[in-house]
């Protein structure tokens, strides 16, 4: 996935509010939007190096978005909006190989009532789980904060194998240098058994890694995903 244009270099002053970041550019304060809803933990430490894009509608309120941090000597992708559309790139040009042979490609898959899946792909579900906490060396863990909708979309997709679909959760760790994957069963342990019990009952988990850098954000390659 190409960023339509190369992004703008800044440090973080702070990131409020959830939905906001104040960034210093060129010796200037910009408000930023910020579009991640988690708690970035470990990343918002003030003077980190981001990286924001600038948007040419008019009609938005806010004309910056923070897209990168670099954290620990990692770029990392905060932008949680950008993780479909990076995972469809991938889909698109065989970039995953689980999904090398599917032909057709359906955003946002309508499951049940109050369910929507990120991609349905032939009878393959993906749910897409964008990685953005390092903690320890070159582990990537899922997720930052207590995620009762991730626990809920586990369950919904384990019952859909009976209704014969093949379903993935796909957890793109958008953090350079990455090694291992494993969940943060100390942050969310209930996300963590119910990823345990999902795995027992057919639920596909895999890890991909991103490479980086201000006009692209592309997967890269397979990471493994370790259960200590």
């Amino acid at each position: 996935m190409k960023f339509t244009s190369s992004l703008i270099k800044g440090k973080l002053i702070k990131r409020y509010k959830r939905f906001f970041a104040d960034i210093e550019v060129n010796n200037k304060v910009v408000l930023s939007h910020c579009p991640n809803t988690g708690s970035m933990l470990g990343l918002l430490n003030k003077g980190n190096d981001v990286w924001i894009s600038k948007a040419d509608d008019p009609k938005r309120k806010l004309k910056f978005t923070l897209e990168m941090i670099k954290s620990k000597k990692k770029m990392v992708g905060v932008n949680t909006h950008r993780a479909n559309r990076i995972v469809e790139h991938g889909l698109q040009n065989k970039l995953l190989k689980e999904f090398s042979s599917i032909k057709n490609i359906k955003a946002e898959f309508k499951y049940s009532e109050d369910t929507r899946f990120d991609f349905l792909c032939d009878k393959y579900l993906i749910e897409v789980k964008n990685v953005t906490l390092n903690r320890n060396g070159n582990v990537a863990e899922f997720p930052d904060s207590v995620t009762s909708r991730g626990s809920k979309h586990l369950k919904k997709l384990t019952e859909s194998i009976k209704h014969g679909f093949k379903p993935y959760v796909l957890f793109l760790i958008q953090i350079e240098k990455i090694s291992k994957f494993r969940i943060a069963k100390d942050i969310d342990s209930d996300y963590y058994n119910n990823f345990i019990e999902a795995n027992k009952k057919g639920l596909k988990f895999i890890a991909y890694r991103c490479k980086l850098n201000s006009k692209e954000i592309v997967i890269e390659k397979k990471i493994k995903i370790v259960h200590d």
